[in-house]
């Protein structure tokens, strides 16, 4: 059975995700309000604006809701807005603080090659108005960093990327994200 991963769908870009899971082999689901939640087997919070995510989750009522899903240890993937919502400041799920905008404007938009320790070929990473970390705890272990600055992280079953890897055609953060999914089902 495919595992069941919903996709925060209050604003952004979440149709791309959504697109490269189904293409991976997951069954997915838009996440509007807390009963899109139940029984999901991972999350991603996509990229988007920061701010109108907050007004959204706050509109909705998800806070609390996301907040008991991810303390449970299901496994979550943030990119660019979704890695501030996960900050200490916003949700305070992942022991980072994030910078917003932190590489400049839409303008200053870029690509970078980066190396993850896990993987054996660089991941091609698309920034748009990308923050960064800007501080984190000593739990979390940094993936990449462009310019010293880090853009990827993990701490426990949560991970998250500044960039966009659903837009590049990059599947691999995906299917990593999907096997921890996988071995987490079935061990219940």
């Amino acid at each position: 059975m495919a595992p069941l991963v919903g996709v925060l769908a209050l604003q952004g870009g979440f149709d791309a995700h959504l697109k490269m899971l189904r293409e991976l082999g997951a069954d997915v689901r838009e996440v509007r309000v807390p009963a899109d939640l139940e029984g999901l087997d991972g999350l991603v919070l996509p990229g988007g604006e920061s701010t109108t995510m907050t007004l959204g989750i706050a509109r909705e009522g998800l806070a609390e809701p996301l907040g008991e899903i991810v303390r449970t240890g299901i496994p979550v993937l943030g990119t660019c807005a979704g890695l501030i919502m996960l900050d200490r400041d916003h949700l305070g799920l992942m022991d980072i603080v994030a910078k917003r905008n932190a590489f400049g404007r839409q303008i200053r938009s870029f690509e970078a090659d980066l190396d993850f320790p896990d993987l054996d070929a660089p991941v091609h990473a698309v920034f748009i108005r990308a923050p960064w970390i800007e501080e984190h705890g000593p739990g979390v272990e940094v993936l990449a960093s462009v310019d010293g600055h880090p853009v990827a992280a993990r701490e426990g079953a949560i991970t998250v990327v500044a960039f966009h890897p659903e837009l590049s055609g990059e599947r691999r953060l995906h299917e990593r994200f999907l096997d921890r999914v996988r071995t987490r089902v079935a061990s219940r």
